[in-house]
Order: C-alpha cells, then sequence, then structure tokens
C-alpha cells in the first residue's frame, strides 16, 4: 500500500477513520499517553547504559517515535530509544564520547535505509516459529529481569503500591475499558504517594529531566577515513540489531493484529528515523517490543496516531510537565512492565502437554533462543544463534531421508543404483559410502530420478564416486536428473578440483 494511505489497522482502518470515531481517536489518544509514560523511565535507564545524558534518550525517544509513525510500515508500533542500541554503542561512547555516538547513530540510518531498499526484510522469511516463540519467551523474561532492581533494597512502601497498582491492572479491565488500566493506576498512585508524601523511589530518582526542546546538532568530528574505521563497526551493529528487532517485532504485531504490515518500508522507515534522531543530538534506536504491547495488547491502539501522540506526549510531559512527572513512584511503572511481561509470554509453548507433542529439535529452538538472549541481554543475538540451531537440526533431519538402493540388475555386468531424497553438504557427504566399489560389476547406472542436486558438494561426491569406479576400471552412468539439477551437473561436474 502507498505511503500516503497510512495502512490499514485491525478495526476501523486508517488513520482517516480513526480520527472519524470519537472512541477509536480515544484508544489512541490514552495509548498513546500510556506508553508517553512508560517511555520516561526507561529511556533514562538506556541513556544510562550508553554512558550519555538522561536528554540524550528521552529526546532520541521522541524524535523515534515522531519520525517512525509518519514513515514506519507498522502502525502502532513504539519506536524509541532501546537497551540493544545502548548496549552496543556503550563502548563507543566511553571511548570516544557524544560526538562519535551521533556520527554512528546518522551512520546507522544510513546503512539501515541501504540494507532494507537491498531486500533484507525479506530474510524475515527464513525465522522459523520456534525462534519467534523464543524470542517472545525472551523477551517476556528479560522485561521482568530489568523489573527487579526497583523491588530490590527499596523502602517496605514500594511492595503494597505495587501490589496495589497490579489489583488495579487485573481486575479493572474486568469492569470497564474505557480508560486504561494503567493510566488509571499511574494517576491515581500517583496522587495516593503526593497527599500521603510517601518516601519511595519515583520517576525523578532515575535521572535529571529535560527542561528544553532539542536542538539540532551536527557532530564534531573529522571527516576522515580513522573516524570511518572508528564508527563504522558500530554503525552495522546498530543499523542490524535495529533492523532485527524492529522486523520481528512487526511481525508480532502482524500476528496479534491479523494485519500485514510493510516491512520494507518499516526497515528505511527506521533508518529515517535514527538519521532524524541523530540531528538532533539523540543515541539513535529501533522498535521497542514492551512499550508496542502496552500500545497493542494493554491499550488498544492500533494506528500511527497512538505512536505519533507518545512521542508528543513523551516530549510534553518531560519539558513542560517535569515536575509532575517526576513524582510518579517507579513501583506503579514496574508493575505496569510486570503484567506486560506476563501477557507478553508464550503459555502455551511452556504447557506440558504441548512440549510432549512438539518435536525435540522444535523444543530445543526455542530453548535455545531464550537462552542465549537472556544471557547476552541481547535479542538479535538470541534469534541469530536460534536461527542458526534450526538450520543445522533441518539439515540432520533432512540428511537422514536420503537413501540408496539398489533395484535392479539388467545383466551379470550392469547393476542399477536408486538415489533418493535431497542432496545437499549435509547428506551428500554420506553418499559417497553407499556404493559397493569393489564388488559391482562393469557398468555402474546411478538413478536420479528420486532425487534433487542443491549444491556444489553434490557434484563434488558425485565425481568422486565416478572417480572411485573409474579407478577400477568401472564405468558410470549418472541418470535421471531433473533440470536444474542436470545443468547444476553440467556446470559443475569436473570443475571442482581434485579430491573435492
Amino acid at each position: 500500500m502507498a505511503a500516503t494511505t497510512l495502512d490499514t489497522t485491525a478495526d476501523d482502518g486508517t488513520v482517516r477513520s480513526a480520527l472519524r470515531s470519537p472512541r477509536r481517536l480515544k484508544t489512541e489518544v490514552l495509548g498513546g499517553l500510556v506508553v508517553a509514560l512508560a517511555l520516561i523511565p526507561e529511556a533514562i535507564s538506556f541513556s544510562i547504559i550508553a554512558g550519555v545524558d538522561p536528554r540524550v534518550g528521552l529526546f532520541a525517544s521522541f524524535t523515534m517515535a515522531v519520525t517512525i509513525a509518519i514513515v514506519g510500515g507498522r502502525p502502532a508500533m513504539i519506536s524509541a530509544a532501546t537497551g540493544a542500541v545502548a548496549l552496543v554503542v556503550a563502548p563507543l561512547t566511553r571511548d570516544y564520547g557524544i560526538d562519535y555516538l551521533i556520527a554512528t547513530v546518522l551512520l546507522a540510518g544510513v546503512l539501515q535505509i541501504v540494507l532494507s531498499l537491498l531486500g533484507v526484510a525479506k530474510l524475515m522469511r527464513f525465522i522459523p516459529r520456534s525462534v519467534m516463540v523464543g524470542f517472545v519467551n525472551a523477551l517476556a523474561i528479560l522485561i521482568f529481569i530489568t523489573q527487579i532492581p526497583h523491588l530490590i533494597g527499596v523502602p517496605w512502601l514500594v511492595y503494597p503500591l505495587l501490589v496495589c497498582a497490579m489489583l488495579i491492572l487485573i481486575f479493572l479491565p474486568k469492569l470497564t475499558t474505557a480508560v486504561p488500566a494503567p493510566l488509571v493506576a499511574i494517576v491515581v498512585l500517583t496522587a495516593v504517594t503526593a497527599v500521603f508524601s510517601f518516601d519511595v523511589p519515583n520517576v525523578g530518582d532515575e535521572g535529571e529531566l529535560p527542561s528544553s526542546l532539542p536542538t539540532l546538532m551536527f557532530p564534531d568530528v573529522p571527516l576522515t577515513m580513522h573516524t570511518l574505521s572508528v564508527i563504522a563497526p558500530f554503525a552495522l551493529a546498530m543499523a542490524l540489531v535495529g533492523l532485527l528487532e524492529s522486523l520481528m517485532t512487526a511481525k508480532l504485531v502482524d500476528d496479534i493484529t491479523d494485519t500485514h504490515s510493510n516491512k520494507t518500508r518499516e526497515g528505511w522507515g527506521q533508518g529515517v528515523a535514527n538519521i532524524v534522531t541523530g540531528i538532533f543530538g539523540g543515541m539513535g534506536g529501533c522498535a521497542m517490543i514492551g512499550q508496542t504491547m502496552i500500545n497493542v495488547k494493554v491499550s488498544g491502539a492500533r494506528t500511527r496516531i497512538s505512536t505519533f501522540l507518545a512521542g508528543v506526549f513523551l516530549l510534553i510531559l518531560v519539558v513542560g510537565l517535569g515536575d509532575v512527572v517526576a513524582l510518579i513512584p517507579m513501583a506503579v511503572l514496574v508493575a505496569v512492565m510486570i503484567m506486560v511481561s506476563v501477557g507478553t509470554l508464550d503459555w502455551h509453548s511452556i504447557n506440558p502437554k504441548t512440549l510432549r507433542r512438539m518435536p525435540l529439535g522444535e523444543t530445543v529452538v526455542m530453548l535455545v533462543t531464550v537462552a542465549v538472549t537472556v544471557a547476552t541481554e541481547n535479542l538479535a543475538y538470541g534469534v541469530i544463534v536460534g536461527v542458526i540451531t534450526a538450520m543445522v537440526i533441518f539439515a540432520r533431519r533432512v540428511a537422514h531421508l536420503t537413501e540408496v538402493v539398489d533395484i535392479a540388475h539388467p545383466d551379470e555386468n550392469t547393476r542399477v543404483y536408486a538415489v533418493r531424497g535431497e542432496l545437499f553438504f549435509a547428506s551428500s557427504n554420506d553418499l559417497i559410502y553407499q556404493f559397493d566399489y569393489a564388488g559391482d560389476p562393469q557398468n555402474v547406472i546411478i538413478d536420479l530420478s528420486g532425487a534433487h542436486i542443491w549444491d556444489a558438494s553434490t557434484v563434488a561426491t558425485l565425481d568422486a564416486i565416478t572417480t572411485k569406479y573409474a579407478a577400477r576400471g568401472k564405468n558410470v552412468e549418472i541418470v535421471g536428473l531433473d533440470a536444474a539439477s542436470a545443468e547444476r551437473h553440467v556446470h559443475l561436474s569436473g570443475r571442482m578440483g581434485a579430491g573435492h
């Protein structure tokens, strides 16, 4: 769909139709407000991880959300400063400073645009369902783990506030959905804390909130090859991590809303958003799965309006109402994120009945994805290792489906073998041991009508088989190749090198 149509959504469709529906518009506005409130402590925390001033993370979240709402391909998805990006750029900031960070963000944005236009989004089709399930479960665990520090070594009043917030989040939706439960919990418990002067950790304790609007900032770095050699590795890592998290999140939202989004547009949209963020001195970012789940699953938002307003409200809150926002108890925001964690986890995937029915390989892939992600606190690493694990298991499974059968003896000097299955590096490596080179007659026919040649390894194996028979003065004829296999065999046979 063209960019000007602003994409369809699950219920009211376009942004235009949402603006015509007071009920839908209220959902989008309140969803954006709840996300903005949840973004504030997250952005401050990620700024600390990246080694920059909290303003850098807050302004990045504002510019990312507003920009991606306009240019992105997945309505209702939230992009802002993220922990994954913060972890990538932290060493650069520590060693070279903020100017090199900004230059890296700008280059990462350019790389994301280039990679997206080259079709990197199409690689999403190679991510198995078991990796997606592991990705979601790991996300839920990470969201929960990141809340634990806010519950250790804190005043005892934090725990009653946490319980009250969770009770509101659990039971209020059963009574009414007119107002998002997280917003009610935040407003009510902030008021209670202020009225009774409870001494509990609040948003203001996380870091100083900005008092002015973001301004244009161009990095003061020398335009030399040395500078490029410094920032390029970090920019590439940031671009890949950001694209992977964003595309995975977009697919997750597609499944939740039963809609389709433009992944290529989302990819280059992330690049544009990072360039805009860098121009305004932000630390860059990508899609935020936790906040997206708040927006889509908890608040029920479906259009770009909520994403745009999340950024606008964030700026208004931290700049115009910073003194009020600073009073919000962290216990309430922790409760919101814990409920997001519970709602994000795929409980069906860890049900004992499901695990008993699921093939062992699928369960292994899911667990590997979860383990690597949680251990590294990087969703990208978990997905990459999960995909590699799935590929290895698939290759082993397919390799075992290949067989060599003695099917005919037309005469005493001829023997016919039939090879069945998919022939590639994993399966063809054992193929060479399936023939009786010494005991076979003068003429050997290998029928591949039930097989398919996929790679050069198989052609090399067939050449090796022919060579072994020829060394004993025997003739080999390969028959039954389909068109693609025959073309590959003719093109590569005899050209792989001796012994290879």
